[in-house]
């Protein structure tokens, strides 16, 4: 009877912990729910309305009559040259800012590792770009480019002692110069504090065996510095890409994607044809394709970052 007694209590007492242990489960998505219900009414129900306008022929001037028109706006912004060209001309930006950025970030971020003396002082200057608006650097940069009266052209009438006025937010390639240097300026503290700190991460044995072996300073750099740093480089610029590629703020004040779509990019073109030209369902498709070829780009990125870091262990 004991033995009985014994059992019947265990048995109750495991259905009472399996009942307290199936109540715990659902704890953590009860404390998530209010942060998920706000994720769904802030990003997803405005990215699945966005993808039904896509659709659509919809427009401010005709909001209250709207037909579904499947792929037409798609298949229109494929025909479309200023596209094609704001396109092409996103992904030339993207890869020249990327890579001036990383090649000063990693010069500038060798030469801060090796400071020993004012160390904090140099990385919060080197922070302050950083600091401003993108807005505020766009205008910066526009007085510095100006025709007239920018720092540029009068900083060349004095060298040269002759009045220079080149049209540098005017001409197509000096425009696109102008909006490249200012995204540089602004960001390249950015991949400066995330190598410096992939660089103060990297561990000392390698560098004083290859010290003892003579290696040189450029043989440490290329075969023990770079192949360690690759996920941090990686991950820095990843970012800065996905980053860049949205770029609207310096663009919008500087030029304005003009004249004449001369410096257009691609979220200048699709605030051009959405609020502009009020043609949200022809802006709509142009962002889902934006999106799209961001995310491809994304998991290709990542995936070299995981695979430095298995690469990485496994050595």
């Amino acid at each position: 009877m004991a033995v009985e007694r014994l059992a019947g209590k265990l048995i109750i007492s495991r259905k009472i912990q399996s009942g307290l242990y199936r109540k715990q489960i659902w704890h953590p998505f009860f404390m998530l729910a209010p942060a998920i219900l706000v994720m769904l009414l802030v990003l997803v129900f405005p990215m699945l309305y966005s993808l039904y306008i896509s659709l659509t022929d919809f427009t401010l001037t005709s909001a209250a009559d709207v037909n579904f028109i499947g792929l037409a706006n798609y298949w229109a912004l494929f025909q479309d040259p200023i596209f094609w060209q704001a396109f092409g001309r996103t992904i030339l930006f993207v890869a020249l800012a990327v890579n001036i950025e990383f090649l000063l970030g990693l010069a500038i971020a060798h030469m801060m590792a090796k400071v020993g003396f004012g160390h904090n002082f140099l990385r919060t200057v080197m922070m302050m770009p950083m600091m401003f608006a993108p807005i505020l650097v766009g205008f910066q940069f526009k007085w510095f480019f100006n025709d007239q009266v920018g720092l540029i052209n009068n900083l060349l009438w004095t060298l040269t002692g002759q009045a220079h006025i080149i049209p540098w937010l005017v001409d197509r390639s000096l425009g696109f110069i102008a909006i490249l240097v200012a995204e540089i300026w602004m960001s390249t503290p950015f991949m400066v504090i995330i190598l410096e700190a992939g660089l103060l991460s990297l561990p000392q044995e390698p560098f004083e065996a290859a010290e003892v072996d003579g290696a040189s300073e450029w043989q440490k750099f290329r075969y023990l510095t770079l192949p360690m740093l690759r996920p941090f480089v990686y991950t820095a610029m990843a970012i800065r890409s996905l980053d860049i590629a949205r770029a609207y703020d310096v663009v919008s004040i500087m030029t304005g994607g003009g004249p004449g779509h001369r410096t257009e990019l691609i979220w200048t073109y699709v605030n051009q044809l959405a609020f502009t030209g009020q043609k949200f369902a022809l802006g709509s498709a142009m962002s889902y394709i934006t999106v799209a070829l961001s995310v491809l780009f994304t998991c290709w990125f990542f995936y070299h970052v995981i695979h430095s870091r298995w690469s990485g262990e496994e050595r």
